[in-house]
């Protein structure tokens, strides 16, 4: 049976991104002017984001909920409520910016350490997606489901280096190479949420990645639950950042994952 308090959560959060949509729409004269973090230079940071940012924290503190965002860190809310929003105003900003590829807004709900249900907007197609476990996974009013697939040998992974992962550490290629050789197909699209939103679909098979942030994946996790698949989460080396695999059944259990 599904927890009303959530079901309502559900709709707030889906309005919300549409209306967020709408916003990046209405202000694309903003669309290019950014920045490079001060104390990584491989983030980059858009004023769309801080925009963005402030219209969904605006309306989710309505809740009354804690909140994690890229930006602004943690906000608290109700301290006898384990649920927390976690966002991420607009995941794959370089792509935004650059018009490169997928960029996405999303807004997850987690209650403790458990993905309760995720809402994906992609800014490229103006599709959204959302669902999760007890809800299912949809795109619009469309039910989307995980890719049938087997063999591995035939599969797809959607993986990426985010920005905070050690590149010069003796085991990071191994690990990397160790992971994606069994597959058929390696795509990079720098876009975590859209990355799961393609495992959600039947569009890839598999995603994974290593030191990506909480705020990247927490809206897509739950799209993959909810759309039939499996996925590993484990803690990663700085606050905030996991190590994520996501995949239909059949291709979790047969991945050389660790």
């Amino acid at each position: 049976m599904i927890d009303k308090s959530n079901q309502k959560l559900l709709k707030i959060a889906k309005n919300i991104a549409l209306k967020a949509g709408q916003v990046v729409k209405e202000q694309e004269n903003l669309s290019q002017k950014f920045s490079f973090d001060d104390e990584n230079i491989k983030e980059m940071k858009a004023e769309m984001d801080i925009v963005i940012e402030k219209i969904i924290i605006e309306e989710l503190m309505l809740t009354g909920l804690s909140i994690l965002s890229e930006e602004k860190g943690c906000i608290s809310g109700d301290r006898l409520d384990s649920r927390r929003w976690i966002i991420d105003p607009i995941d794959g900003t370089f792509n935004f910016v650059k018009k490169l590829g997928p960029c996405a807004i999303s807004i997850g709900l987690w209650d403790k350490d458990l993905p309760v249900f995720g809402v994906v907007f992609s800014l490229n197609t103006n599709e959204l997606f959302w669902g999760g476990k007890e809800f299912g996974s949809f795109c619009n009013e469309d039910r989307i489901s995980v890719s049938s697939a087997s063999n591995i040998s035939f599969s797809s992974v959607c993986t990426g280096f985010p920005v905070r992962l050690n590149m010069i550490a003796n085991d990071t290629a191994a690990e990397f190479w160790r992971s994606v050789s069994s597959f058929s197909k390696v795509r990079m699209i720098g876009c975590a949420s859209m990355s799961l939103v393609y495992v959600a679909r039947g569009s890839a098979e598999a995603y994974f990645e290593n030191q990506i942030m909480i705020w990247d994946v927490a809206a897509g996790i739950p799209l993959v639950e909810g759309a039939g698949g499996r996925v590993s989460i484990k803690s990663g080396s700085s606050l905030n950042a996991l190590h994520v695999f996501a995949a239909n059944k059949s291709i979790f259990t047969a991945a050389r994952f660790e």
